[in-house]
C-alpha cells in the first residue's frame, strides 16, 4: 500500500471537454438518467459508449451508443438500442432490478471485450463478466465467485461489491506467474442486508472503508475456459483512502492504462456522509483522482493524487439524480490522445482529455 507523499507525483490533469450524453425526452429506459458509461471500439474501429441506461424504478439497462466527434474531440453520440438488460434470475430481487456500472476492457490476447457489470439481485449488488467480440452480443459469464482464502478469515462473496475492472494484459501474479487481473471494491457493512449484523472485515484490516483490492487468474486457466475469469483468487488490498476528498471511500475507475511510470488508475473518492448506501439520495461528493500501480506487482501504489484531478464544478456535475458527482468509467485514445468518459451526477455523461504535465 501507498504512504502519503508517494513519489512520483502524478503527472497527469483532466480536462472538461463538454457533456456528451443527456437522457432522451420520452425514452423510458432513460427515464432516470444515463450515466457511468463503458467503452469500446466495435471491429470496423467506431468508437461506442455502453452506457447504463436508468429507467423508472431505479432499472438500469446497458445501452450501445457510437461516439459523434467535432474537430476530432468527442461530442455527442447516435443511440444504437440495448444490449445488456436484467434478464436472469440474479440479476432481479422482488423490488429491485439492474445491470449497472459496466466497465469494459478490450483485452488482445484474449480477442474479447471483457464487461464487468454491477448485477443488483436479490442480495444486493454483485459483481459479474460478460464477454463480447462485437460490443452489440454478450455472453453471460456469471456472477463473479472469488476463492475461499484461509488468511483473510473470511469469505469475499458474503458482501456486496462495486467497481470491477480488469487489465488489459496479463500482469505478474503473487507467484509471479502471468495472470489475468482484476481491480474490484468490496463493502465491509452487512448491516443492510441483515439489521444488526454490522461490519465484518477480513483479517489484518483495521479501516472499515471500502477500498481497492486486487484479484488474479493464472493466464492458462483462462486460456483453457474463458469461464475461469469469474473464479479469481490471491485476493490482496491494493489502497485505502488517504485524503479528505476520498474520505469516506475509493474505487477503481476505467480500466489501468500503461504509461511510462506504470500502469496508471484513475480512481473515484468520496466525501461528505452516507446514511444508506444504496439510497440514492447522499450528502456526498464523488471526485476524480489517480494512482500509479507497479507494473512489477500491480497491488502496490507507486504514487497517488493527494488532490482531485476533477472535482464537482459544472451545472450537470453538482445537480442531479445525486448531486456532486463526478465518476469516471472508460478511457480511450483518440488521435494520441486519452479521453475519459464519467458520469456526472448520476444524470449525464460528459468527457475530459487526460494531459500530461511533465
Amino acid at each position: 500500500m501507498s504512504t502519503t507523499g508517494a513519489t512520483p507525483r502524478i503527472p497527469y490533469r483532466l480536462v472538461r471537454k463538454g457533456l456528451i450524453m443527456s437522457p432522451l425526452p420520452g425514452e423510458a429506459n432513460e427515464a432516470e438518467g444515463v450515466l457511468n458509461p463503458a467503452s469500446g471500439r466495435t471491429p470496423d474501429g467506431r468508437l461506442h459508449l455502453l452506457p447504463r441506461l436508468v429507467a423508472e424504478g431505479n432499472v438500469s439497462r446497458v445501452g450501445l451508443a457510437e461516439v459523434t466527434f467535432t474537430d476530432g474531440v468527442p461530442s455527442g453520440v447516435e443511440r444504437r438500442g440495448v444490449v445488456l438488460s436484467p434478464d436472469e434470475g440474479w440479476e432481479r430481487g422482488k423490488n429491485n432490478a439492474g445491470v449497472e456500472d459496466p466497465r469494459i476492457t478490450w483485452i488482445p490476447s484474449l480477442g474479447k471485450h471483457v464487461m464487468s457489470y454491477v448485477a443488483y439481485g436479490p442480495l444486493g449488488p454483485k459483481p459479474a463478466l460478460a464477454v463480447s467480440e462485437d460490443l452489440t452480443t454478450w455472453t453471460r459469464l456469471g456472477p463473479v465467485q472469488f476463492a475461499y482464502q484461509p488468511d483473510l478469515d473470511t469469505d469475499l462473496n458474503l458482501f456486496p461489491n462495486k467497481d470491477v475492472v480488469h487489465f488489459p494484459e496479463p500482469v505478474p501474479g503473487p507467484d509471479g506467474e502471468p495472470a489475468y487481473a482484476m481491480l474490484h471494491r468490496p463493502m465491509w457493512d452487512l448491516g443492510w442486508f441483515r439489521p444488526g449484523e454490522g461490519v465484518h472485515l477480513p483479517a489484518g484490516i483495521t479501516d472499515e472503508r471500502p477500498g481497492i483490492w486486487i484479484s488474479y487468474v493464472p493466464v492458462a486457466e483462462v486460456e483453457a475456459d474463458i469461464r475461469a475469469l469469474v473464479r479469481p483468487r490471491d485476493h490482496r488490498l491494493v489502497a485505502l483512502s488517504e485524503n479528505p476528498w476520498e474520505d469516506l471511500k475509493i474505487g477503481g475507475g476505467p480500466a489501468p492504462v500503461r504509461v511510462p511510470e506504470g500502469w496508471l488508475l484513475i480512481h473515484h473518492g468520496v466525501s461528505g456522509h452516507i446514511e444508506d448506501p444504496f439510497a440514492q439520495n447522499q450528502t456526498v461528493s464523488y471526485a476524480a483522482g489517480a494512482m500509479i500501480l507497479d507494473p512489477a506487482d500491480p497491488a502496490k501504489v507507486l504514487a497517488r493524487s493527494e488532490e482531485p484531478l476533477m472535482a464537482p464544478e459544472t451545472e450537470e456535475e453538482r445537480a442531479g439524480t445525486v448531486p456532486n458527482v463526478v465518476f469516471p468509467t472508460a478511457i480511450e485514445e483518440i488521435d494520441g490522445e486519452l479521453y475519459v468518459f464519467y458520469g456526472m451526477a448520476d444524470a449525464h455523461i460528459g468527457v475530459a482529455l487526460l494531459e500530461r504535465t511533465a
